[in-house]
């Protein structure tokens, strides 16, 4: 494996004929599952790689600060600098990748149960997070809206029930 070039968060790598990234300095990321009450918490914020705003589940990286840091503990953080929720419980899903031809990087998805709001969210350091809790049965319809304005959707909302409708 040959390192063709290395910054602070991603590392562009070849193999014999095959080019990927990956996460530098082994960071993985952890993205949160957080329905309560019949409602979602989506996070919407401008991505340079895309050039517009996305709709997401909350997510962010595992050990960016603070090395060995758990998923479960980085997940609790992220919720509520992101969405300002704190979950009262928290549960592993499992580790997964999201575009394996492409990027080795993974993440672990976390159910986050029993919500409580204790801010306004909105994420650190300038990341300008907007916070959307929808109802579950109004998902499908709020973002059709979203991308209909011009916002990206992230792959993992593929999962939320509801979101594509097979049967049409």
């Amino acid at each position: 494996m040959e390192i063709m070039w290395e910054g602070r968060f991603v590392t562009a790598k070849r193999r014999g004929k095959w080019e990927y990234v990956s996460r530098s300095r082994g960071i993985k990321a952890a993205v949160i599952l957080a329905i309560d009450e019949g409602h979602i918490l989506l996070v919407e914020q401008f991505r340079v790689p895309l050039d517009a705003s996305c709709i997401e589940l909350p997510a962010g990286l595992i050990g960016d600060d603070s090395e060995g840091e758990d998923p479960l503990t980085a997940a609790a953080r992220e919720l509520e600098e992101e969405t300002g929720y704190r979950a009262r419980r928290l549960e592993n899903l499992g580790e997964f990748y999201s575009s394996p031809g492409m990027v080795s990087e993974s993440f672990t998805l976390v159910r986050a149960h029993d919500l409580v709001k204790v801010s306004d969210g909105g994420g650190v350091d300038g990341e300008n997070i907007t916070v959307h809790r929808v109802p579950m049965d109004q998902l499908s319809a709020f973002l059709k809206v979203k991308r209909e304005g011009g916002c990206a959707l992230d792959v993992r909302l593929l999962m939320l029930p509801g979101v594509i409708d097979f049967n049409e």
